[in-house]
């Protein structure tokens, strides 16, 4: 279990590093052309609130992206697992239940 925790960690490390290290990254994506988008429509238009952080990139956008897309996967993938697992150990313990009581009522 002590290894499984420094592998979680250095996987975090790698994912933030990057954060850091890369300034000036840039990537155009929907955001910007729906900005855009709103600027032609009308020039006046102000956000209603700035974002606390931004990213230094479009890449590092990505990365959180791409990061939250594999973090909704894995927990989902868990999820589903662990139904299956407690469906399998619930047919098997009425399974061995069935089987005991035909025993019992046998004798």
């Amino acid at each position: 279990m002590k290894y499984s925790w420094i592998l979680i960690l250095i996987v975090i490390i790698l994912a933030v590093t990057p954060l850091f290290l890369v300034q000036d990254s840039e990537f155009g994506g929907a955001d910007g052309l729906a900005e855009e988008a709103i600027t032609e429509v009308d020039p006046s238009y102000e956000p209603w609130f700035k974002p606390f952080w931004e990213p230094p990139g479009g890449e590092t956008e990505s990365l959180l992206f791409a990061l939250q897309a594999a973090l909704g996967a894995g927990f989902l993938g868990y999820y589903f697992g662990l139904k299956k697992g407690q469906a399998k150990a619930a047919a098997k313990l009425s399974k061995l239940d069935g089987e005991k009581s035909g025993v019992l009522s046998n004798n």
